[in-house]
């Protein structure tokens, strides 16, 4: 599943006018060394230089930046007309200083025309001194076009950037990457509940079983028994055992766990934990939130200038034109959410997660287990937070409003369809704040996809919003119904599979799914016959749709089947869709019996999809609505037990959750949480997930790191590698709802 198309080096086009150009010289594809007069003995050539003052000093090139630039770009010195040979390695080496000290260089190799592919980069913060710094990747392409780029940008104060010794040596061996998975026992690094499942994988040579022992704080043994060999996990290639230690149910913090003179990373049992990640998953929202100044107050170190609201350098949100020819209107499309760690907003993808907020919320009222004083009012620290609606509420009506503001208007052709997208008109690099984003933004086409979404969600907001603002419900309910009439119209306005410049290109050419999501919703609020009989006609409805990836932005019948199985209706034949939703999560439960890390996900052919890690968790939504279903307490500890795999229990021996756990994911794909490549941005904040293992690796950087790799050891936490760690809007609403789950469990 191509999601989309990301590409790190900037669109402060490096080759653009603005560029001091010096002399070019190709390296030529015979030369092992690329990259010509890396030691500045004589001459500059055939660097050039950007928005810098630059010339030799001691066999240096030194460049005087100017303070007050907003971006890494903004500022640069580079070599251009360099040959790279894909599946060659190479070794990119460089000396670098900064007076003063602490400054941070954007080292990068990359593509020097559109669309700027970058294939390898690095951010060291230069000392005064001067320091040598070697990074090796492998070329995943053939071009004659690459480039070697210092970006030097983005200071409020003057600083002297000095550069010597710059090689990009190929034919070097490839660089074995070995992830540190750290202690052999692998262990949900975060909490178990007192009463719940305790499980944990060991991995070992072993093939008979082993003794473990449960230490407290303290280091005292607490409980110990032996393990079960399950031999080589199929989703690893490692060979494995499981231990169970779910007989012990005291409260505490700071257990180990011991095995095969290994000791597992620490870990709570109790709740606590998971009432915390029930808030922050829905926090992360807030920081993604468009078209609005995020307050330090609310969210301290995360306080940013309102992205895409018409300051400039950006060219706003507030009256948005289609692309050229494709319509003579503009919108106001401003607020929503980033859809990920792009600028771009999508309704497909805000759809699914704006419903899997929405439908937290709703199980809370409709669940044995439910608490919605939990995500009400005053509970996420937002600005809404005290106008007496719930605060899960307010942070997707956010989203919400921008969806009803792609429908298209009364008047013009294809009015009451949605577009698909409005995301800049080219792909920007990283880091980039909202605020600082230059380019033109665009409306693309309207499709079936996005307007069946925004009938479903625009519905499922009409009934849950109606005891707090009936006016909005009303408004959601209009535009739903105009939604839905308008897909029937024009039931196969496919978005365009090759429309991935600039964004996500989000195709999808079968809309059953969202037809039957859609109907389901409508049904749900308004109990009109019309509606039931489109529901219970559609091929979707008696479909096995709980498939072995679970449900996503393009498979969303298991929305709408788990909505009719939850929420109280007079649906003919309801029991059925009951029974076949505990039907799916016995599938799942099979499947997490299956696997030693204990989760609830078995692709065919071990091949993890993009995303991986929210596909566990909507597996386990299924899981958890079997419980709300029956009661069963199998189902309750299989819900339980699949986040083990999210928080640590996982071949790497990594927290998918920031913030969450001894090591985590810390280094998601994002233009703004972008410390890894700017000291002076933050990480992401805590509560957000990683994409997780994807079989595909998309990207350079992956592909440079990860070939070969098997099941879950295709991750690396790295801000480079955006087909496998970066952050999601439906990726966290999985999150939010399993979260949530758990914490109702304690």
């Amino acid at each position: 599943m191509k999601r989309r198309r990301t590409t790190l080096l900037s669109l402060a086009a490096l080759l653009g006018a603005a560029l001091t150009a010096l002399p070019a010289q190709n390296a030529g594809a015979d030369e092992v060394e690329q990259v010509w007069n890396g030691g500045f003995d004589t001459t500059a050539d055939p660097w050039w230089t950007s928005n810098v003052t630059a010339g030799l000093s001691e066999g240096r090139l030194c460049a005087d930046v100017p303070g007050g630039t907003a971006n890494r770009w903004d500022s640069a010195v580079g070599q251009n007309a360099i040959t790279l040979v894909k599946g060659t390695t190479y070794r990119f080496s460089f000396r670098a200083s900064a007076v003063p000290e602490g400054h941070a260089v954007r080292a990068i190799v990359g593509l020097s025309v559109s669309p700027y592919d970058t294939w390898q980069e690095a951010s060291p913060v230069l000392d005064a001194a001067g320091g040598s710094y070697s990074y090796t990747f492998t070329s995943p392409v053939d071009s004659t076009e690459a480039q070697v780029a210092f970006q030097v940008g983005g200071s409020a104060d003057p600083w002297r950037f000095c550069l010597d010794d710059v090689s990009l040596l190929g034919g070097v061996p490839p660089q074995v990457y070995e992830p540190d998975t750290g202690p052999r026992v692998r262990v949900n690094q975060v909490a178990y509940l007192p009463a719940g499942p305790k499980n944990a994988t060991l991995v070992t040579d072993a093939a008979a079983k082993l003794p473990w022992q449960l230490k407290n704080a303290a280091g005292a043994t607490v409980a110990h028994g032996w393990s079960v060999p399950r031999g080589v996990d199929v989703s690893s290639g490692q060979n494995v055992h499981t231990i169970d230690f779910g007989a012990y149910r005291k409260r505490g913090a700071g257990f180990t766990l011991v095995a095969d003179g290994e000791t597992s990373r620490p870990f709570d049992i109790g709740t606590a934990a998971y009432e915390r990640l029930r808030l922050d998953a829905v926090k992360y929202y807030y920081t993604q939130r468009s078209g609005i100044a995020i307050r330090d107050d609310l969210r301290p170190g995360y306080g940013r200038a309102a992205g895409h609201a018409g300051a400039a350098p950006n060219l706003g949100d507030t009256s948005v034109p289609c692309r050229p020819g494709e319509c003579d209107y503009r919108l106001d499309v401003s607020g929503g959410w980033y859809d990920a760690g792009d600028h771009g907003k999508y309704v497909v993808n805000g759809g699914i997660a704006a419903w899997e907020l929405l439908s937290t919320y709703e199980r809370s009222l409709v669940a044995r287990t439910g608490h919605p004083a939990k995500l009400g009012d005053g509970t996420l620290a937002l600005p809404e937070s005290g106008n007496r609606v719930p605060d899960v509420l307010d942070e997707a009506r956010w989203e919400l409003d921008f969806l009803l503001k792609m429908q298209v208007p009364d008047g013009q052709p294809l009015a009451g369809m949605a577009h698909h997208k409005i995301h800049d008109a080219q792909w920007t690099g990283l880091p980039l704040l909202p605020a600082d984003d230059p380019q033109q933004r665009e409306l693309h086409p309207p499709s079936t996809a996005a307007t069946l979404n925004l009938a479903a969600t625009a519905a499922q907001a009409a009934r849950l919003y109606r005891p707090y603002d009936k006016a909005f419900a009303a408004k959601a309910l209009t535009a739903a119904r105009k939604a839905w009439t308008a897909a029937l119209a024009h039931p196969d306005l496919y978005a365009d599979p090759a429309d991935g410049t600039g964004g996500g290109a989000y195709d999808d050419d079968d809309v059953t799914d969202e037809f039957y999501w859609a109907a389901a919703e409508l049904y749900l609020t308004t109990g009109e016959k019309p509606f039931a009989d489109h529901v219970l006609n559609s091929p979707a409805h008696t479909a096995d749709i709980f498939g072995p990836t679970g449900f996503d932005w393009s498979r969303t019948a298991a929305a709408g089947r788990l909505d009719l199985a939850l929420v109280p209706s007079k649906l003919p034949g309801r029991d059925q869709v009951r029974r076949s939703v505990v039907r799916g999560a016995d599938a799942y439960l099979s499947a997490l019996a299956s696997q030693p890390y204990g989760m609830p996900y078995a692709p065919p052919g071990n091949r993890y999809d993009w995303g991986s890690s929210h596909q566990v968790l909507n597996n386990a939504v299924v899981i958890a609505s079997a419980y709300d279903v029956t009661g069963a307490a199998k189902y309750r500890d299989a819900a339980v037990q699949s986040m083990d795999y999210i928080l640590g229990r996982n071949a790497l021996n990594i927290s998918y959750v920031t913030g969450y756990g001894e090591v985590d994911s810390q280094h998601q794909h994002s233009r703004w949480y972008a410390h890894e490549l700017d000291p002076k941005l933050p990480s992401p904040p805590a509560g957000t997930l990683a994409g997780g293992p994807n079989s595909s690796i998309q990207d350079p950087y992956a592909q440079s790191k990860l070939q070969g790799c098997v099941g879950q050891f295709c991750y690396i936490d790295d801000i480079q590698s955006w087909s496998t760690n970066e952050t999601a809007v439906n990726w966290n609403a999985a999150l939010t709802r399993m979260a949530s789950f758990v914490a109702d469990q304690g």
